[in-house]
């Protein structure tokens, strides 16, 4: 066992355990391939219940993978975000976040610090009906289709 995959054991990561094989699959039915970069980095989201930004993915990892780089951190994030292992939460006021829950749900965000966790609450598909009677298909008329939405609470969290 080579020391990374002795770290990454401690996370819980190994090649062939069940998490790790739906990670493989997802990625390489987006073209890509499964690294031990990429298991850490989700292995690492899976794990917190903020949604961190690049470079605090990277802080974390890096204490399993010593050597890992900022920049194969970014790779490995746009990988799962390919493979809807992940998504990208951008603001652009902002450095961008990532979720591994890639299935529709809310959000709270802090706006003094930028700070996104889950709000834990069921999803309404329905919701956007439900706030106007209507309102998808006037959006229609007005030449907008909507393919989906995002629900962000918006506030600060306490210290």
């Amino acid at each position: 066992m080579s020391p990374n995959s002795a770290k990454l054991t401690a996370w819980g990561i190994t090649r062939d355990s069940p998490q790790q094989a739906h990670v493989r699959a997802a990625l390489e039915a987006s073209g890509c391939r499964w690294t031990l970069q990429r298991a850490a980095v989700y292995e690492y989201l899976r794990q917190v219940d903020i949604h961190p930004t690049a470079e605090e993915v990277y802080r974390a990892v890096r204490t399993r993978l010593p050597r890992i780089s900022l920049a194969t951190v970014y790779k490995a994030l746009e990988a799962l975000v390919d493979a809807r292992l992940a998504i990208k939460l951008d603001y652009g006021d902002h450095s961008a976040r990532f979720d591994h829950r890639a299935d529709d749900h809310y959000h709270l965000r802090d706006v003094a610090t930028g700070e996104i966790r889950d709000l834990p609450t069921p999803y309404d598909p329905a919701l956007l009906e439900k706030l106007q009677s209507g309102l998808i298909d006037d959006l229609a008329a007005r030449g907008f289709r909507v393919t989906g939405y995002r629900l962000e609470v918006l506030g600060q969290f306490e210290r």
